[in-house]
């Protein structure tokens, strides 16, 4: 982990906002009415997708995308001007939030600004033409780190905007290397010393394939070293495997623990069941009941919290990153109750040092949690078929406890408890 890292960062939400998408508007100034409901869903940090103007060549759709980056130093003109975000990041802070921003640094629109001055900056294709080195991404071309100058610019470019805001989520940050994130790092720590730096760490079977081809793609472990929390991309593919029934639930679980036992003792993993590159969750979880479980046990996971925004609506549809589809807010469900008590209960009952234990009972497809430290053990019991079941629990001794999601009473006989099919969250003192 990066020397720094405050471990009181995984008790904490973030919510992913699309400006494009957020509302019918889609600029700055229309999120501003909206704070007050995100604060109220218990976030922390308000993570906004790209804001940078959008390559016109080469762009995908009608309105291109915004991971397409024209120029690392302006915003888009569609969202709004300069002091319109300056606006919207006081606005945030003012009500105890704090502001990251998208960071696109290993690849830029074939029209991009450091294009036009900069071409040296690039990589270049055995003809002389820029070019990049993932065959679907046909409208960015990719920056080479081996060009000591870019590596000044890029870290310029991060000091200025860190005077602005507190975080930075750094987009496909494998393929950007290691050693230039830490010295980033230093600069940015000199202009705000609280800063938060989140890597998109890649699948772990992209990172393979890109090693294979003998491109540089930093193993999550390695991105570690200058990163407060990381992606969990390394098990992602196990856990939609598993919500479409494809696997069993053990099998995710099983690598949970392995994360438990791979990385360093304060590790943190961004933990989410949907953003914007990947389902949503509704779409593979339809069933509210079902949705409520997945929910529950997302906030008892060990890490940091990610909504993307629609999330708490059940929006089932995922929007495009290249034409403008609004998050559908009349989905006619609304989780914004349950979100509140779970992050009371991520803040108040979960604690960053806890041990974290998974079984599963593959036949009911019951995922039984523990989070364990000196004093005490907490349970979650998740039934992700909204199935009852007898579930026996480790660590916890007989007795009458209370669930912190309800507050109805839960029953301890036997090292087991019975699920009625609700989401079980309780603290017990160790066996």
């Amino acid at each position: 982990m990066a020397r720094n890292t405050d471990p009181r960062l995984q008790n904490q939400v973030i919510y992913s906002v699309y400006v494009r998408a957020h509302t019918p508007e889609g600029t700055f100034n229309a999120i501003v009415p909206d704070l007050d409901r995100i604060r109220a869903l218990g976030v922390d940090y308000v993570w906004f997708m790209p804001i940078h103007p959008i390559g016109v060549k080469g762009k995908k759709g009608s309105l291109g995308c915004p991971y397409a980056n024209r120029d690392y130093r302006a915003v888009n003109p569609e969202y709004g001007t300069m002091a319109d975000f300056e606006r919207l990041c006081d606005e945030i802070h003012a009500r105890g939030m704090k502001v990251m921003i998208d960071v696109v640094y290993n690849h830029t629109s074939p029209d991009s600004v450091l294009w036009e001055t900069h071409p040296e900056f690039f990589y270049k294709k055995p003809d002389g033409t820029p070019g990049n080195h993932v065959g679907d991404w046909t409208d960015v071309i990719d920056l080479d780190y081996s060009v000591p100058a870019l590596w000044d610019y890029q870290i310029e470019t991060l000091t200025r905007w860190a005077k602005l805001v507190d975080g930075f989520r750094c987009d496909v940050a494998s393929f950007v290397p290691v050693a230039f994130w830490n010295r980033a790092r230093a600069a940015v720590e000199a202009v705000r010393p609280d800063f938060v730096w989140l890597a998109e760490t890649v699948h772990r079977e992209f990172g393979a394939y890109m090693r294979a081809r003998g491109l540089y793609a930093a193993r999550d472990a390695e991105a570690f070293e200058a990163f407060d929390l990381e992606y969990e991309y390394d098990v992602r593919t196990a856990f939609e495997r598993m919500a479409r029934d494809e696997a069993p639930l053990s099998h995710w679980l099983d690598l949970l623990e392995f994360q438990e036992a791979a990385y360093l003792g304060n590790y943190n993993k961004l933990r989410f069941l949907e953003n914007h590159d990947v389902p949503r969750i509704a779409s593979l979880v339809p069933r509210e009941s079902d949705l409520v479980n997945y929910t529950a046990m997302l906030y008892f996971l060990k890490g940091t919290t990610l909504l993307y925004a629609g999330q708490e609506w059940a929006d089932a549809r995922l929007p495009s990153l290249f034409e403008k589809e609004t998050v559908d807010r009349a989905t006619g469900r609304d989780l914004t109750p349950l979100l509140q008590t779970l992050r009371a209960i991520k803040r108040d009952a979960l604690a960053p040092d806890d041990a974290f234990f998974a079984r599963a009972l593959d036949g009911r497809k019951v995922a039984v949690m523990r989070r364990v430290n000196a004093d005490a053990v907490k349970v979650g019991v998740f039934s992700l078929r909204s199935e009852p079941a007898d579930v026996p629990v480790e660590d916890v001794p007989d007795g009458e406890y209370v669930s912190l999601i309800d507050g109805a009473p839960v029953a301890v006989r036997g090292g087991a408890l019975h699920c009625a099919g609700a989401p079980v969250v309780f603290r017990a003192p160790r066996a």
